[in-house]
């Protein structure tokens, strides 16, 4: 598969998607213009150029657009290129993946999933440099007591918080692994 990106429209704005011959190098959510989603999600690919998705990146765009749309489910068969991401950011990515569209799960939750109870401050900083947000569902991970927590996407928490109403999420209820 050569590399490339394209640009697509979605229920929430344009997002791009970019590729390599490993797999998907990055997803970037909407920015203010179509030029600043293109040079933010080239960050992880310089240098590709627009181009056709092939046949496994079109079905991974149309699973983006269907999750936004509020009729997606997981994308977690969707192949990522997570060359030169920090190991432990693999795996906070990974858990975040099984997060079901709907559930919320606390910061805290995922370190003392990880095996690192106390690291939540760590699982928020990896989260905040997703580059596969919203096939890394990084928008479903919330602060403790079920708040928001922060946003590094364009639109802050107000695109976390429509992210979450489209996928019909509750707030403030426990979550994935939270004590019940």
């Amino acid at each position: 598969m050569l590399e490339g990106y394209a640009l697509f429209d979605t229920a929430i704005g344009r997002c791009g998607m970019v590729w390599g011959e490993n797999g998907i190098r990055a997803v970037q959510l909407p920015e203010a213009t179509d030029a600043a989603t293109a040079q933010r999600l080239l960050r992880r690919l310089p240098g590709a150029l627009p181009a056709e998705p092939p046949p496994e990146i079109q079905r991974a765009i149309d699973g983006v657009v269907a999750l936004l749309a509020g009729h997606g489910g997981d994308l977690c068969e969707l192949p990522l290129d997570m060359q030169g991401v920090p190991a432990f950011h693999v795996r906070v990515f990974e858990l975040a993946r099984r997060i079901p569209p709907g559930v919320t799960m606390t910061y805290g939750a995922m370190a003392k999933a990880l095996g690192v109870p106390g690291a939540a401050r760590a699982v928020g900083q990896a989260l905040g440099h997703n580059p596969f947000a919203p096939v890394v569902p990084c928008h479903r991970v919330l602060a403790a007591q079920g708040r928001p927590g922060g946003f590094s996407a364009n639109g802050g928490l107000d695109t976390k918080l429509r992210m979450l109403l489209i996928e019909q999420a509750s707030f403030g209820a426990p979550g994935l692994f939270d004590k019940q």
